[in-house]
């Protein structure tokens, strides 16, 4: 599905397509801990999640590369399964609120992140609209912290709603929002062209 004017990157000379994630995990954690603040045993940590989390049926990731090769930012996710770690934690939060529905035929947005020098360009508003673009399921859950953040308002821009906050997983110092929206994905309004 082609990319609207509107999500195009500020940054041309960026593009975003398929990534081999196996491949580039150390790049990928390496933009990570960058872009939300990981230690070193963190990093360790996820190295291990992410490749098991690859072998998981329909994981699919997206980068976006410079002409270089250099890694300036990615995303990966998975359909969503109740049995998972992430939806065993949030679920009790979600049924709560009696939303526990959207752990069903939603697609998981488990990582995205960007390279500092290279956010507010539109570079993580293309990656998450192309992998959700790509996918059969009818919607998208993910969860991000719960502070009023850059992060949060893109995803609200794109259409996500909280679903349930104030979620505390395991071993995280702060708390999350989980957050979830029908796809596709909003879409920045294409400006009219001007008439005389």
């Amino acid at each position: 599905m082609p990319i609207t004017p509107g999500d195009t990157p500020r940054t041309p000379d960026v593009q975003v397509g398929p990534l081999d994630l196996v491949a580039r995990v150390d790049d990928a954690l390496a933009v990570q801990a960058l872009a939300f603040g990981l230690s070193q045993e963190e990093i360790g940590v996820r190295h291990h999640i992410v490749l098991r989390h690859l072998m998981y049926p329909g994981c699919r990731a997206y980068g976006a590369t410079t002409p270089e090769g250099r890694l300036a930012g990615f995303v990966y996710g998975m359909p969503n399964d109740r049995a998972h770690w992430w939806s065993t934690v949030v679920e009790p939060y979600l049924r709560r609120e009696d939303l526990d529905g959207w752990l069903d035929d939603s697609f998981v947005i488990t990582e995205l992140h960007v390279h500092p020098s290279f956010q507010a360009r539109g570079i993580g508003r293309e990656l998450i609209t192309t992998i959700t673009d790509r996918v059969p399921q009818p919607r998208s859950i993910l969860s991000a912290i719960d502070v009023e953040s850059p992060a949060r308002r893109l995803y609200r821009s794109l259409g996500y709603q909280d679903l349930a906050r104030q979620v505390h997983f395991p071993g995280a110092p702060r708390p999350y929002a989980v957050m979830g929206a029908p796809l596709p994905l909003r879409r920045r309004p294409v400006p009219a062209p001007e008439t005389d």
